[in-house]
């Protein structure tokens, strides 16, 4: 079982699909930051000064006087919060990541019909031995596969 596990995990889709989420996490992470470092700032700007991140709204007061600046101050005041900013920044950081996804997702295709297009106009340098079906160049005498000689 161990020797089958293994032979599993080292098949190259296995291997593929671990390197993408390794790569996706990064991503994910480095999507984060512009969305929250770069993006929203200049946003925030344009709409008078908004910290996306400390929208919220006071479902329940915590301790003191219910009047809270920030959002990491409600928080440890023990406030219970809804917290639309962030969920503003987790949606653009979503649309960020679906896009540039799109985006690799449409490149891997066009290159794929490019290679598909050039396969379809290899065959037109091979012939088919009439003895054993093989492919084989246009201009072979003789089979490789069966030895047979060509006319």
């Amino acid at each position: 079982m161990l020797k089958e596990f293994k032979e599993f995990a080292v098949r190259g889709n296995v291997v593929d699909m671990a390197v993408g989420i390794i790569i996706g996490a990064s991503f994910g992470s480095i999507v984060k930051s512009l969305v929250d470092d770069i993006i929203m700032p200049p946003i925030g700007l344009l709409l008078g000064n908004v910290d996306f991140t400390n929208l919220y709204v006071v479902l329940k007061a915590g301790a003191g006087d219910g009047v809270y600046t920030s959002l990491a101050e409600a928080k440890k005041a023990g406030a219970v919060t809804l917290n639309y900013g962030v969920f503003i920044n987790s949606v653009v950081s979503f649309l960020i990541v679906a896009f540039a996804v799109f985006l690799l997702v449409r490149t891997i295709n066009r290159l794929r019909e490019q290679v598909e297009t050039t396969a379809e106009a290899a065959p037109e340098n091979t012939k088919e031995c009439p003895r054993c079906r093989s492919t084989i160049h246009k201009d072979a005498t003789r089979c490789p596969n069966c030895t047979s000689e060509l006319g």
